[in-house]
């Protein structure tokens, strides 16, 4: 029988984990007790539930907008989040910015601790082989997803596979890095469901999983391996582009077969949503002239102000429809109609306000990987292959034609560069606010060149941050990167 996954679960795991030495000494006479909580099927569960959590990142704003801070497309500006958007903006970060170690170092390795728990306890269980091997591919999932995360930000990092590993280990090697996120996705994909027959919504799929290692191999230049895995999705036909762009992020369409691999967000806890919107309306917003959507009281409008470039807004080909989704004017709740644009002001309203927000918590889903995106992965990778090809085209046309464009056509490119050079424009309007644009401008090598174009003192070196701080301080076996 399918189940909700419960969110309160997470509850009982961080208690269970954060709870101080001698804190709460009675007995908890509890199904979830601490001498049962690993021989159990819901103890299990719940260790597995607080893995999904610290993997889908909590509120997930911070990590489309540190996708975005530092690239061609977004700024910002206003609130306490100022302090350390300059730095990603500017290029001035360095390894005592706190978000490093917190969320974009701490976080990932608290959700492969869980994973290595699971891992590690779970054949004393008793429990079916099936069912076992289920709870096992997932586990490897989520925690070759955070060494992706992890590899994204900083490069190889140290490599934990037990939860009884030595405290102290250096940095893994590139070559073990790579490896170990591969085999855990390659050995776990045939174990996971089929999408559609998964225990839960938001739970891991095994066509998930292949748009994850489709895109790992796409994102370290393994071209051909990229392009087979996106052929399969596509050729399974399980997925589709929805009809229109503009409806595709609203929360009542977010149950959709574009939606591949998906971080499922609630209006019920700030924690758990997508707190995007809240700093996404611009100041005094009370209606878009255009769309007719007008400020809701159950709504909120922080200080911290999420900003998209002239340059980039102005970008988009006449007629796109993603553009619709871009705020160039509105009135102000003083009457006035204010125009963004020309101030690099405009606004991102992809993820279009839920109307049953609780302030800043809103309910839209954040798809990770959508068909659009396989599409224009598999065209990507074609081209790296082959050079521009009717068949490279024919995949980018189709998420052309969704947004109101015509074909572009093979006399429009003549080399390889030149095809890759749209693919950076088009990947950017089809995909932007969702958190690809830095790895896809690292990957293309655009990245240092346009943050330069920008005025920004950009070095080679910044395609990685710093290891944090604290995270050097608690171990002598760790190394910088390079530049920092």
């Amino acid at each position: 029988m399918k189940r909700v996954f419960k969110y309160i679960l997470i509850l009982i795991v961080a208690v269970s984990f954060t709870n101080c030495e001698g804190f709460l000494d009675e007995t908890v006479y509890n199904q979830l007790a601490p001498d049962n909580l690993l021989k159990t099927k819901e103890g299990i569960e719940s260790v597995l539930t607080a893995a999904y959590a610290e993997t889908s990142f909590g509120s997930s704003k911070y990590h489309q907008i540190e996708a975005e801070w530092s690239t061609d497309i977004s700024w910002q500006s206003g609130g306490g989040e100022n302090v350390y958007a300059l730095l990603y903006m500017n290029f001035t970060i360095d390894a005592s910015e706190g978000n490093l170690f917190s969320r974009l170092w701490s976080q990932p390795y608290q959700g492969i601790r869980n994973c290595n728990i699971i891992l590690d306890n779970i054949d004393d269980t008793g429990l079916a082989e099936d069912v076992v091997n289920e709870f096992k591919a997932e586990a490897r999932f989520l925690r070759a997803v955070n060494y992706i995360k992890l590899y994204e930000s900083f490069g190889p990092t140290v490599l934990r596979t037990s939860d009884n590993d030595e405290l102290s280990k250096p940095r893994a090697t590139e070559e073990e890095i790579l490896n170990f996120i591969e085999t855990e996705l390659v050995e776990a994909i045939p174990v996971l469901p089929d999408w559609g027959n998964e225990e839960a919504y938001g739970r891991i799929t095994k066509d998930a999983a292949k748009a994850v290692l489709c895109k790992f191999y796409l994102n370290n230049k393994e071209w051909q391996k990229s392009a087979s895995l996106a052929q399969e999705i596509i050729s399974s036909g399980k997925f589709d582009l929805y009809p229109e762009y503009v409806d595709l992020f609203k929360v009542e369409n977010e149950r959709n077969s574009e939606f591949i691999y998906v971080r499922p967000r609630t209006a019920l806890s700030r924690e758990q949503s997508l707190d995007w919107m809240a700093s996404a309306f611009p100041a005094g917003f009370m209606k878009d002239p255009k769309s007719g959507l007008t400020f809701q009281s159950n709504w909120k409008n922080f200080g911290s102000q999420y900003r998209l470039y002239d340059g980039w807004t102005n970008s988009f080909e006449d007629g796109d429809k993603r553009k619709e989704l871009i705020l160039t004017k509105y009135i102000r709740t003083s009457g006035d109609t204010i125009n963004l644009l020309g101030n690099n002001d405009s606004r991102s309203f992809k993820f279009w306000p839920d109307p049953n927000a609780d302030g800043a918590a809103h309910g839209n889903d954040w798809p990770v990987i959508r068909y659009a995106d396989i599409l224009l992965s598999l065209a990507e990778a074609q081209n790296e292959l082959n050079g521009p090809t009717q068949e490279a085209l024919d995949l980018i046309n189709q998420v052309r034609n969704r947004a109101g464009l015509a074909d572009i056509t093979l006399s429009q490119f003549s080399s390889k560069d030149e095809l890759r050079d749209h693919l950076v424009k088009e990947r950017g309007w089809e995909l932007y606010t969702e958190g690809h644009r830095r790895v896809d401008l690292i990957r293309m090598g655009k990245f240092i060149e346009y943050a330069v174009a920008r005025g920004k003192n950009a070095k080679a070196y910044h395609v990685r941050y710093p290891i944090p701080q604290r995270a050097i301080d608690s171990d002598s076996a760790l190394e910088q990167n390079e530049g920092y």
